[in-house]
């Protein structure tokens, strides 16, 4: 062929180019993935990328020391919740850092059962208190305030209308979230009765019913209905809410035990889902005369935040399920508790002797605490109490006379003079309104505490543990307002206190103390 050599030079010059463009081409593409790559990176929260875990909690300041001459009255709700208690349990166990802000110290304190009286009159409790010295700060007293609610026997509790609303994203598919909470489901279950009602709602992507209102007697169907959940897709926590809600109120009883039961990692991400959504949310839903329950699983992304705000806004109570055995302490032993309310919107307020006090400080219930005028306001929501369950609360207080860091020194017109004539031998009076499950209206009951401290070796036991809790809560919290951090005082003021301990968690919280030693 006469032009052979020609055609062959064209035919790899054809080459020659059309490498030089795919070479070119493919430059492009790959600066065009990294810019795209970058652009993703860019997108993420940083703290996502540096720190997979995402777990959310509330920022808290610790209640500081106040004077009874600047502000005479202390006013805070009353708070039945621990699940700050298993979280930190669950932190301690698996060798981890407790975050500061995971630290609730009222709920680990109200984690544990004391032995207060049963009521006797005809208020739905008891009020106990007892002074004696604070372990952590020389010269300091300690002020323990505990209520023990009525124990209404089963059969003479309102039938429930009980309505679950079940987290089934994808987020919930780990062995410690829905296959917990399935069998967690099944302890609460048996304790159903004939008179009571149960719906199952879930959420995902969007929320719908999979199981009308039952009745307790028919539990295989209820029992099936759990056994047929799976988990997938994005999480609709404000549909589900919605959804919750409106058939719990369509299928109200009168006189009865109405409550949605959130069970959730709080990670919601469709729709309403911020912590403010949330709130606004659950104050509306509130009015519906709908109590609630919220059950928290799981880890790493746990929402701690979200949920204690559902709780805390919404009638409600908030415990974190982190193994069978909380889920069989929770819903089974104290299930009457947990979800049978026999007071709500529980306020205290104290009023403190400044002849005898100095300065006192509420330990915990950060975000429980009241205007001084919101108490005999019945507008303003706080907690329940139910069936058989203890609240308590403490307060440190520096007596007068007695030289302290935590209270200044200089002061000039807080000096007031007292007409020694105007004080009795009284360290405070302590006021309570507590409202009945469908009332209204509010009652107060009113008690005054004498000055009478016993030492701290012969205070009860119940005090001798309650304290250890809360000094373990404030070691924990890197409190600025404890000068004593000694793990192994604290864990021998827990022994010295660990009387009527049958299921044995006293004796696991010493095991807890000494394992962040």
């Amino acid at each position: 062929m006469k032009n052979k050599p020609f055609y062959l030079l064209a035919f790899l010059l054809l080459i020659v180019v059309s490498c030089k463009k795919q070479y070119e081409a493919t430059e492009d593409y790959a600066a065009e993935a990294t810019d795209m790559a970058v652009t993703a990176t860019d997108a993420i929260p940083e703290e996502y990328i540096s720190d997979p875990n995402t777990e959310s909690y509330t920022g808290l300041e610790e209640n500081p020391f106040e004077s009874p001459q600047k502000s005479p009255l202390s006013t805070f709700s009353i708070d039945v919740d621990n699940a700050s208690y298993t979280n930190i349990r669950r932190f301690i166990n698996e060798g981890q850092q407790v975050p500061k802000d995971a630290v609730r110290v009222e709920e680990m304190v109200n984690f544990f059962k004391y032995n207060y009286p049963q009521p006797a009159g005809q208020h739905p409790f008891s009020i106990n208190t007892e002074l004696s010295d604070a372990p952590w700060n020389k010269n300091s007293q300690l002020l323990r305030i505990g209520l023990q609610g009525k124990n209404i026997p089963m059969t003479n509790l309102p039938a429930s209308n009980l309505v679950f609303l079940i987290d089934v994203s994808g987020s919930m598919s780990e062995q410690n979230k829905l296959p917990l909470l399935k069998e967690s489901m099944k302890i609460l279950v048996k304790e159903l009765r004939p008179q009571d009602k149960v719906s199952i709602v879930v959420y995902a992507g969007s929320a719908g019913v999979v199981l009308e209102p039952t009745s307790g007697d028919n539990k295989d169907d209820i029992l099936d209905a759990f056994d047929n959940l799976s988990a997938g897709g994005s999480t609709a926590g404000g549909e589900g809410i919605e959804l919750a809600y409106k058939l719990a109120q369509q299928n109200f009883i009168k006189e009865g035990n109405n409550r949605v039961i959130i069970a959730t990692d709080g990670d919601f991400n469709v729709g309403a889902s911020t912590d403010a959504d949330m709130e606004k949310l659950i104050e509306e839903k509130r009015k519906s005369g709908v109590f609630l329950t919220v059950l928290g699983y799981g880890m790493g992304n746990y929402k701690d935040s979200k949920m204690e705000i559902l709780a805390d806004k919404g009638n409600g109570n908030y415990a974190y399920i982190d193994n069978i055995q909380e889920a069989n302490r929770f819903l089974g032993k104290e299930f009457k508790g947990s979800m049978f309310a026999i007071a709500k919107d529980v306020k205290i307020q104290i009023e403190f002797n400044p002849k005898h006090v100095q300065a006192y400080r509420l330990i915990g219930y950060e975000n429980r605490k009241l205007k001084a005028e919101d108490f005999k306001n019945d507008a303003i929501d706080a907690g329940e109490l139910g069936s058989g369950h203890t609240v308590t609360a403490l307060y440190e207080i520096i007596p007068t006379g007695v030289e302290s860091s935590y209270v200044p020194s200089d002061l000039k017109y807080t000096k007031v003079k007292k007409d020694e004539s105007n004080y009795s031998d009284e360290l405070a009076t302590i006021k309570f309104r507590y409202k009945k499950p469908d009332g209204a209206t509010s009652i107060e009951m009113v008690n005054t505490i004498e000055n009478k401290k016993v030492t701290l070796d012969k205070s009860s036991s119940d005090f001798k543990f309650t304290t250890a809790v809360a000094w373990f809560g404030l070691k924990l919290r890197d409190s600025k307002f404890i000068s004593n951090t000694s793990g192994s005082d604290i864990k021998s003021l827990a022994k010295s206190g660990m009387s009527n301990d049958e299921d044995g968690y006293k004796a696991e919280f010493v095991r807890l103390v000494s394992a962040v030693n």
